[in-house]
Order: structure tokens, then sequence, then C-alpha cells
């Protein structure tokens, strides 16, 4: 099986993929094979058990929530943002859920939702344990699920908790004509065919898609998506969920750039616009927004921040240079995820928003003209430079450091891509090689660097 582009950007909900997209998409799984084995009407109970990093933020990333609505079968690509509120208001004050499938149960979220931050999983630190049981207590169904990074889940063996049962969560079984199992097959197939790497992608997603008009379409419904998710967080104001209380900076940014935008000649003034889109998206993915998965929500904000500066200010630029970096940003997303980890709670943040300044990069040299080599240099500077990047977010909030943390990125993968295309695209580091060593490094990190809020920033701040 193979990894789909549109695997590696997903349209969901902040503030969090792997702990609050995964976990909805894995209760709703649940909630499925409750109704398919015809369990669901002898069900009186539902209970889970979040461990490890989803035990130690989950909170503040909301996967508790996430939880809840993902059981009432609603998921993170269609879930109704105004009505969700509602309905875990509901279930507080009722203590009661409706299953997928018309099933009301008696839920308690103080006593159904356990958090384990101690309990941490031999293959994913992020894990959850879900049970059903009947009226009398005897377990109807037990599944435990890992949240791996990206929205992207796989199932335990039901005899062996540390084994899953599916390696990869795809359904793509045909054969590619293009397979890519490294940066060097990808430069190889180019080399080969004389084409450039979005008409690689193209080719090998057209086994899926069939036609090109279709993967277009998917291709500008994420851009859709991302314009969106700025456009609301360039007009939205107030102060953010959770205990720290920060304050929006979105809009009052850009009121400040559209005003100096027309008045001020300041040549490094354009960086200014890049940082206020990523303040943008990743405000909203912390207040709970529609997002895309860049590769993560935490990361939210690198590509479009990115994409963005592409189309406000490279001359020439059009959808089909949207369509061309989105391609090559995925497929490079997709060696990470292969052959690495996109996960924060397994390598830290340089698997975040160190991939995403990766894929921005690439993608961003790809549509300014760089070769191959030169795009898949770009794609290894960027994420060079994020190399050992803790994931320490104050009070388990996905707010800081990862809002300023996506603005930063976002203007490190255009200097990434301009220095790639100022060389010929040889270099002594290869992408392949930063995919390797960004893996062992993340391994070699200490847990509490790893999205446990125990180290850090999530320590240093509270006792000073």
């Amino acid at each position: 099986m193979s990894v789909s582009v549109f695997d590696i950007f997903r349209v969901g909900i902040g503030p969090s993929s792997s702990h609050t997209v995964g976990p909805m998409r894995a209760a709703a799984r649940f909630a499925r094979e409750l109704n398919e084995k015809g369990l669901a009407e002898k069900t009186a109970r539902v209970w889970v058990d979040l461990m490890g990093s989803l035990g130690a933020t989950g909170v503040g990333h909301a996967t508790d929530t996430a939880f809840q609505l993902g059981l009432m079968g609603i998921l993170p690509a269609s879930v109704d943002l105004d009505a969700a509120p509602k309905l875990l208001e509901a279930i507080r004050s009722d203590h009661r859920l409706t299953l997928a499938g018309g099933r009301t149960i008696e839920f308690d979220p103080s006593r159904d939702i356990i958090f384990s931050p101690e309990k941490v999983a031999i293959y994913h630190t992020n894990a959850l344990h879900v049970i059903a049981q009947d009226s009398h207590g005897q377990v109807l169904l037990s599944r435990r699920y890992y949240s791996i990074g990206g929205g992207f889940i796989v199932e335990s063996d039901p005899n062996n908790f540390d084994k899953v049962t599916e390696g990869k969560e795809t359904s793509h079984t045909k054969e590619q004509p293009y397979p890519i199992n490294s940066a060097a097959d990808l430069l190889d197939w180019c080399d080969k065919t004389g084409m450039t790497i979005p008409q690689i992608v193209r080719a090998n997603e057209r086994v899926w898609w069939e036609t090109d008009e279709k993967i277009n379409d998917q291709l500008d419904y994420l851009w859709s998506v991302m314009k969106d998710c700025v456009a609301r967080g360039l007009k939205n104001e107030g102060v953010m969920p959770g205990p720290l209380k920060v304050k929006r900076r979105a809009k009052q940014m850009y009121d400040k750039l559209d005003f100096e935008h027309r008045t001020l000649n300041d040549p490094l003034g354009v960086l200014d616009w890049v940082n206020a889109f990523a303040f943008a998206a990743n405000e909203e993915n912390a207040c709970g927004g529609r997002v895309v998965t860049a590769p993560t929500n935490g990361a939210a904000g690198v590509i479009p921040a990115v994409l963005h500066y592409y189309m406000k200010f490279i001359e020439g630029a059009d959808i089909n240079g949207v369509r061309d970096f989105l391609l090559t940003a995925g497929q490079i997303g997709i060696l990470y995820k292969e052959n690495a980890s996109i996960s924060g709670a397994e390598v830290g943040c340089q698997g975040e928003v160190g991939v995403a300044c990766s894929m921005a990069s690439g993608g961003l040299a790809q549509v300014l003209g760089a070769s191959p080599k030169q795009v898949e240099n770009a794609a290894e500077i960027g994420m060079e430079h994020h190399l050992g990047m803790t994931c320490d977010p104050v009070a388990g909030q996905v707010q800081i450091p990862c809002i300023e943390r996506n603005a930063i990125a976002a203007v490190k993968a255009i200097n990434a891509a301009r220095l790639a295309l100022l060389g010929d695209g040889h270099h002594y580091v290869s992408l392949d090689q930063v995919i390797e060593t960004m893996l062992k490094t993340g391994l070699d990190l200490q847990t509490k660097y790893k999205e446990t809020s125990r180290g850090g920033l999530a320590v240093s701040v509270v006792e000073c």
C-alpha cells in the first residue's frame, strides 16, 4: 500500500492532528464497528483511557471533546463548528451521548474519559484504549488505537497491544507507475523520464484518482480551505481558549500592514505579510477552526503562509503553480511520513514544523523554476535547520510557542528555496540523509521534550 498526497493533506479541525483529529477518527471508527457487529443496541457504557502524550496534553489539545464528537459519528472534515459546542454542552449537562447509529447511552465525561499520562505504550505514545460494556458490565468491544501524527490512526492487534493490525492507514493498493521510497528514487525517476517532480507525483496519483480533473478538484479544494482559514484568521479578534488567555494578533498585524504596505517602502515588508498569514492560520487552529493538516495541525500555518506569499508577491503566480506546489510538498511529506515521523509526540516539533518547512521549501522552489535537484536541496535545507527542535507547548496549548514557530518556519522556507535556487542542486547532505537524521535525533530526545508539557518552555514559562 502507498500514501497519497491527499493523505498528507487532510481537512480537519484544530488544535491538533494527533490529539484532536486522530482521536476523533478513532472514536468514529469504534462507533462504526459497534454498529457493524450488531453491538450498539447492547451497549450501555463506552469509556476511554487516553495514554501517554494524549493523557498529558489531552485537555489542552481538545482530545476529550474530539473523542465525544467522534463517538457520535462526526468526522473532522465535516464537523459543524457552530453546532459542536452545543452538542458537547448537552453531554456535560445531561450525561447522555447518542452514538453514531442512534443508540443513546449514559456518558459522563468526568467518569468515562480517563487521562493516564504515566501509561506509555511501546508502539507509540499517542494511545487511546476504548471499551464498550453492556448493562451488566460485560465487555462487548475493546480496541486500542494509536494516533501516529497528521490525523493518521492505526489499530492494535487485539491480542497484542504492542503490535498493529495495519502498518499504514491507507487503502491505496494499486501499483504506481513511479514507485517512490526515497528522495533518491524521486530524483532518479525525474532523470529517467525528463519529467518534473509534480508531473511524477501527478502520474502516481492518477492511478487512484483516474483523471487530472479529479486531482485538480482535490488540490483546489485544499487551497480553498487554506485561503478561507487565513481569511478568517485575519479578521477574527479576541482571546484564544485556554488558561493562558493569549490574545489573537493576526488581525492587528494585518491592519497595520495593510496601511504600511500603501505608505512605506520597506524591502523586508514582505516577511511581515508572511508572518501575518502564518499567525492567521495557526490562531484559527488554536481556536478549533477548520484547517488543512500540512502535515499536522500544529504546523498548519507554514504552507498556507508560503502559498499566500507565492500568490501575492511572485509575478506570474497562478492556480497551476499552487497545484504543482502542493503536489511537490505532499510528496516530500510522504517521504517523512514513510521513512521517519510527523508526530511531535514521537520525534519532537522537528517532525511537525520542521517537516512543514521542508515541504514548503521544496514546493516553493518548484514553482520558482527549480530543477528536481534544487527542489530536493531546498527541502533538505528546510529540515536541516530544524533538527533537534523540541515540542514543548506551554500549558498543553497549541499556542506558545507553536504559532510564532510557524511564522518563523514559513520565512525559513522562503529562504531555503532561494538558497537552493542560488546553487546548482549539488550539496553535501541529501534529503534522505536529513530525514534519517531527523528520526534518529527525535528518538534520542528525552520524553519530556516530546509533547508532554513537562520540559522546555512548558516548564520554564510556568516557573518564571
